[in-house]
């Protein structure tokens, strides 16, 4: 913490006080942190059951009465920042990015008119919480209609949350029952499908729009993207590019790429776009030993490493599909590889990826090194937020 993180470990805690000093089982919350010397550290969110204990909020001590007051304080700043980031042609992105925008454990995402949030902490599921955030979007968010939570399965265990209640929390166009929970929004000139209620984290992704332009700048001829999931990646490659195919293993992602390239039809020309179902190892393994080619490959896999435990395996997962992608694409060819791991460094990740192309017997000119998008801010402090790594290479 002395050093500008924000999180202290379960293992790291070395006590919980009661009043006196007394140890015993504290209720999620915000709690004073002080160091072994008895020093004051800050004023943090306590989670009990998480691996993550403690997420600092304020440097100060900070009095239960004055949270809510500067939550709302955050979130305005937040919106605030992200104002100059939409226009006509992309009117969604990541409005709060937790730890990023001094307040950790709450996500919040904007799809044009919807508004989707999580709060992925256990001494953030309180009311006064949700009724915060939901009143600070319904009044600071121009043009919003719907207001809802969507609960993260996986720390909502972690954390030991229940389930909040079902279906949207706010609607400014009638009845809760009535409201919008699924519509269509814009990135870079593009439309896209969006269901609060399907598709993985807040119901798409808004991480890589940056380099979904790159993509579009630098691709090429035939292009092929891996693991397209709804097809971002690839209705943006069809705006340059001569044929595209997009590979994944969901049936129903593919179904939501198919409706996004319908939406898109008319602004793409009638570029032919095809989409495969398939492992992306396997399907990778066996186009490369067959000799397929292309001139632009976008590789866009999901998390390898969601642990420290996990990072051997990712490289390895890592080194195989940008090994495969090398051997297939034609001299003069793009490589747009990605990774989303926080566990797996950007120096790591570039080694890999380096590595493969030697192995390939591949001369590789690196053109753009990104990350997310401006609405994913990066704390230097803080690793974890810089978790997207991009590459853009030239292959001869």
């Amino acid at each position: 913490m002395l050093a500008g993180h924000v999180w202290v470990y379960q293992s790291d805690v070395l006590a919980m006080g009661g009043p006196g000093g007394k140890e015993e089982a504290v209720a999620p919350g915000l709690v004073p942190v002080h160091d072994q010397g008895g020093r004051m550290l800050g004023t943090a969110l306590w989670s009990p059951t998480s691996q993550i204990s403690l997420r600092l909020v304020s440097r100060e001590h900070l009095d239960p009465t004055a949270w809510i007051p500067l939550l709302r304080q955050r979130l305005q700043a937040a919106f605030e920042r992200r104002e100059a980031l939409l226009d006509e042609g992309t009117d969604s992105c990541r409005l709060v990015f937790s730890e990023a925008d001094e307040l950790p454990g709450i996500i919040i995402d904007k799809y044009a008119g919807i508004a989707v949030f999580q709060l992925l902490a256990a001494g953030l599921d309180t009311a006064a919480v949700r009724e915060a955030v939901v009143e600070e979007l319904s009044t600071g968010i121009a043009g919003l209609r719907t207001v809802l939570e969507r609960p993260d399965p996986r720390i909502r265990e972690l954390e030991s949350l229940a389930a909040p209640a079902l279906g949207p929390l706010w609607s400014a166009t009638g009845p809760l029952e009535d409201a919008e929970t699924a519509n269509e929004f814009r990135l870079n000139g593009l439309r896209f499908h969006h269901d609060s209620n399907a598709g993985q984290k807040t119901g798409a992704f808004l991480d890589q729009r940056l380099n979904y332009r790159l993509a579009a700048q630098y691709g090429h001829g035939e292009a092929l993207d891996v693991c397209t999931y709804q097809g971002g990646f690839a209705l943006h490659l069809a705006t340059t590019c001569r044929s595209v195919t997009g590979l994944d293993t969901s049936e129903a992602a593919l179904e939501v790429a198919e409706r996004n390239l319908e939406l898109n039809r008319e602004a793409l020309g009638g570029i032919e776009v095809d989409w495969v179902k398939g492992d992306a190892f396997a399907v990778l393994r066996d186009w490369s030993d067959n000799g397929s080619e292309y001139d632009t490959i976008v590789l866009d896999p999901p998390a390898f490493a969601k642990t420290k435990r996990a990072a051997d395996n990712a490289m390895r997962g890592y080194k195989e599909l940008n090994l495969r992608a090398f051997q297939m694409l034609r001299p003069g060819g793009t490589l747009v590889t990605c990774s989303c791991s926080h566990h797996v460094s950007l120096q790591d990740f570039q080694d890999v990826v380096a590595a493969a192309a030697g192995d390939a017997g591949r001369r590789v000119r690196l053109v753009e090194r990104t990350g997310a998008a401006l609405d994913h801010p990066v704390i230097l402090t803080i690793p974890e937020t810089e978790y997207l790594k991009c590459l853009v290479l030239e292959v001869e």
